[in-house]
């Protein structure tokens, strides 16, 4: 068991040990946690290129003392041109999975980098400029990175539907196959871009001589993007989302997010009574609150612009309470509903000044749509796939909305002083998985470490089976597994520390300054403490 990392000087989490480093060094450098946020950011967007990078989007949490936790929600929305009707012209039946026409929101993770980055030099006084900070993503993607496990399994797996993708094989293919772990991985154009951002400045992205590149290209590939749907866009300074638990108050982003999710999770468990984290009745109530929050959800989240309800209006008192009456503790509820995947990465960061930092950036499924585009080297996300051509569905294609997110930052003010930014990748495992984590250190007392190592489970269905299950890691009691079974849990027994767990941190600042960091063991990542 790995233990936890403690330091008073400042840390960051991240799920490759790069971008944890090239956080740590702007803290070292005096630095604030957005300013090594945005570092370890823009590296994990060069050396992790399945989960992340500058053609997705990403949210963030940032606190700082004396301030209300501010959200940043950098989400683009969808194509001027993306119609219901465009789709259905051209024969799709539903918007596809890969592809150019999957690539049809705009990607709004770099203005969520120039957001952050005007809210640390106007708020926290942050003075790095923008060359030091992708200084170090600069670095990897121009002499390269060695391919890690989870980047060559990906590539491998997916070859049949990534291959013959818009540029895709020129970057992710050696010899005519795809990328092996330890290869060296080379981004000669998005180094080249990422240069151009920092002669430019970010909102060249959007503004810029960059969006006119991007915008040609996309086109061209058939995309239904254009210039002017970069230009439209701008990241948003949000009010998150909040819920009392067990006298905790617990932070989460707003729609289009599924943050509400991940809140009702909580306050659905709280209100259960459970008072310590035994595997079998812990397990079942996670999973029977999950399935509680995740119907809520998939009735009612999307666009806010588009909801009936405002999101905050579903964690008052009466709802949580109507939610708890229909866990049965000794029964699985039935679960046919259908689940998605993504592929994500979570970073945290606390710096000497009190700053904490929950962070999260996607291109939705792994490498996204799969296009490559040729003249920036950018991968463009398909977070589009998650609207639905058919306009009775409450989140139905429309022109400029925003896609339903599932990826969402959390960060947690505990009663007695500390700070808890935390978070995992995952798709619809981010709200069990924050649960877990939140639900064993802030309630039941698990050491930080523990709680990220700890087995963990997922509410879900596999990859191309229509079979719902419950996937468990096999470090679970076997007794504990076959009384689940006996309440009616379709149980699959998966690795003792298995990817599809999400690759989840953690970390907690103390009031006397002390900084605990866990990193979890399923990555490549570290606790980076200063």
């Amino acid at each position: 068991m790995l233990n936890t990392s403690r330091c008073y000087g400042g840390a960051v989490v991240a799920p490759h040990h790069l971008a944890s480093q090239a956080g740590l060094r702007v803290l070292q450098e005096g630095g604030n946690a957005v300013e090594a946020m945005l570092a370890a950011a823009s590296t994990i967007a060069v050396v992790y290129p399945h989960m992340n990078g500058l053609g997705g989007d990403n949210f963030w949490l940032i606190h700082t003392p004396g301030k209300a936790v501010q959200g940043i929600d950098a989400c683009g929305g969808a194509a001027k041109l993306a119609t219901i009707d465009s789709y259905k012209e051209q024969g799709f039946g539903k918007i596809p999975d890969r592809g150019p026409h999957a690539a049809l929101t705009t990607a709004g993770a770099v203005s969520g980098w120039q957001e952050a980055m005007t809210y640390s030099q106007q708020i926290l006084g942050g003075k790095l400029p923008l060359h030091r900070l992708l200084e170090d993503a600069i670095e990897y993607a121009s002499t390269g990175v060695a391919v890690t496990a989870t980047l060559a399994n990906n590539c491998a797996e997916k070859r049949d539907q990534l291959q013959h993708q818009p540029g895709f094989e020129s970057l992710y293919f050696n010899n005519g196959k795809p990328v092996a772990e330890g290869d060296r991985l080379l981004q000669l154009k998005l180094a080249d871009t990422l240069k151009q951002l920092v002669d430019n400045g970010l909102d060249d992205f959007y503004r810029g001589d960059l969006a006119v590149s991007m915008a040609q290209d996309l086109e061209q590939l058939g995309s239904p993007l254009r210039a002017a749907d970069l230009q439209r866009h701008k990241a948003l300074n949000v009010e998150p989302l909040s819920i009392n638990i067990a006298g905790h108050k617990v932070y989460n982003m707003p729609p289009p997010t599924q943050g509400l999710a991940s809140l009702l999770l909580l306050g659905i468990y709280e209100k259960l009574g459970l008072k310590t984290c035994s595997d079998t009745d812990y397990i079942h109530a996670i999973v029977e609150a999950t399935k509680a929050a995740f119907r809520i959800r998939d009735a009612h989240v999307s666009d806010p612009a588009y909801m009936v309800k405002a999101a905050s209006d579903f964690l008052d008192k009466q709802t949580i309470e109507q939610l708890v009456a229909r866990v049965d503790m000794q029964t699985a509820a039935p679960w046919p509903d259908a689940a998605t995947s993504g592929d994500t990465v979570w970073l945290g960061a606390i710096d000497q000044y009190g700053n904490a930092v929950s962070f999260i950036q996607s291109v939705y499924w792994e490498f996204g749509s799969g296009v490559v585009l040729p003249q920036t080297g950018i991968t463009w996300q398909n977070r589009g796939t998650s609207f639905s051509l058919d306009k009775n569905y409450h989140n139905y294609l429309h022109p400029e909305r925003r896609p339903f997110h599932t990826i969402q930052p959390a960060l947690a003010q505990l009663a007695d002083g500390r700070i808890m930014p935390y978070g995992t990748m995952g798709g619809e495992g981010q709200p069990q998985t924050q649960a877990m984590i939140f639900s064993r250190h802030a309630m039941h007392n698990m050491p930080l470490q523990e709680t990220i190592s700890a087995p963990r489970w997922l509410l879900g269905r596999t990859w191309g089976s229509e079979a719902t299950n419950l996937r468990i890691e096999n470090r679970i009691p076997e007794d504990s597994i076959k009384e689940l079974r006996s309440r009616g849990h379709d149980i699959e027994l998966v690795g003792g520390f298995e990817d599809i767990m999400g690759h989840a941190g953690a970390l907690v600042l103390h009031p006397d300054g002390l900084i605990e960091a866990a990193s979890d063991p399923r990555s490549d990542g570290i606790a980076a403490t200063h």
